[in-house]
């Protein structure tokens, strides 16, 4: 994440706890939902008991000079947390973003490439649609947009064909997208990322891990949905990525949903790997999902590549689910293939691994 300080702000804008002390936090919503003295918006219940950040100096006010920017985490504490409330506008509601948008008709499956042009992996199979990265245009050491895209569009250095779709999948590790968060405005990055004329951009995601304090969930969650709203006043047509830590996060995005529904919702499931992260985090709140989203909003979900996974995904959304991955590139790489039976190496052509992946992933969603 990133460590530059933000300006602090003209006015006062009401904060998270200093040392997650709920009692003097104005998001508390506390038991009976009405908060305590300094509630200003009564939208969480409560400290994070897992949270591993709780004990720094700063909580004590005997931070050392410059310690809080150098850090990862933001928190109540921090000396610089009102510049951080400024830069989400003071609030960490969802009532006020709305993300406007019309989502172009998409396969049940997008496999992502390395970012080069399509022509030799699409060669026999025609694909509608192919996705790339953020780091294969947001340069993750340079921070700023790759020269390749430098007036170019998007499906001209895909080299795609008359009605193939570009989508730009949004999702990066924290340094990068911290870094597309801190340097949007100044290098007008937003404004870039529109001239490349993508078809569909998954708007970043900010992580929500669970050793975090609730002030660093609740920023995360709305600059998801502000990031994807300055993509979309740009004329991106844009998707926001939902992250949750709590049941109340989902109801949050839920009544949100009812009141401004985008274009469709994403969730990023490229880094949920162990079993017991899908099952006691991922799949309880895709489920809450499936029953509390408008039945007809489409459900973008990236990262899915076991069978078993995706047809419990397609239990839940049915037709208006769309999965995004990357293995089928990463197997064709090594002459391998993806099977009803696991990843088999037949030491095959790229071209010809990347459609058979493709195909069989493809046979694993519904027909549209």
């Amino acid at each position: 994440m990133t460590t530059i300080p933000l300006p602090m702000p003209g006015v006062g804008a009401p904060l998270p706890g200093r040392g997650c002390d709920c009692t003097r936090c104005a998001f508390w919503a506390g038991p009976d939902g009405r908060g305590g003295p300094a509630t200003v918006e009564p939208l969480c219940s409560g400290t994070n008991s897992d949270c591993s950040y709780c004990g720094c100096a700063a909580t004590e006010g005997a931070a050392p000079r410059g310690a809080c920017t150098s850090c990862p985490i933001r928190c109540g504490s921090r000396t610089d947390i009102a510049a951080w409330m400024a830069d989400v506008k003071g609030t960490l509601a969802f009532d006020d973003i709305a993300i406007d948008g019309t989502l172009p008709a998409l396969p049940s499956f997008i496999p992502m490439t390395d970012g080069a042009a399509v022509t030799e992996l699409d060669r026999d199979l025609r694909w509608p649609a192919y996705g790339i990265g953020l780091r294969r245009v947001f340069s993750q050491t340079t921070h700023t947009l790759l020269p390749r895209f430098a007036d170019r569009s998007a499906r001209d250095v895909l080299a795609l064909n008359a009605g193939q779709k570009a989508v730009l999948v949004g999702y990066g590790q924290d340094p990068l997208v911290e870094a597309l968060w801190t340097r949007r405005r100044r290098d007008r990055l937003i404004e870039q990322i529109a001239a490349q004329q993508w078809d569909v951009v998954l708007a970043p995601n900010f992580s929500v891990y669970g050793n975090w304090p609730r002030a660093e969930h609740l920023l995360n969650m709305r600059r998801c949905l502000l990031i994807c709203q300055e993509l979309a006043d740009a004329g991106v047509m844009a998707v926001p990525n939902l992250y949750w830590f709590r049941l109340e996060d989902l109801v949050r995005y839920t009544e949100w949903i009812a009141d401004a529904p985008p274009p469709a919702v994403a969730v990023n499931l490229q880094t949920v790997r162990e079993n017991t992260n899908w099952e006691s985090w991922a799949l309880p709140g895709l489920c809450w999902l499936a029953e509390n989203l408008p039945a007809s909003m489409p459900v973008v979900l990236t990262g899915l590549s076991r069978p078993e996974r995706i047809s419990q995904a397609v239990a839940l959304f049915g037709t208006r689910l769309t999965v995004v991955s990357q293995n089928a590139h990463q197997y064709a790489l090594h002459g391998a293939v993806m099977t009803p039976d696991g990843r088999e190496d037949i030491h095959a052509r790229i071209p010809d691994a990347f459609a058979a992946t493709v195909r069989y992933m493809a046979s694993l969603l519904p027909a549209r």
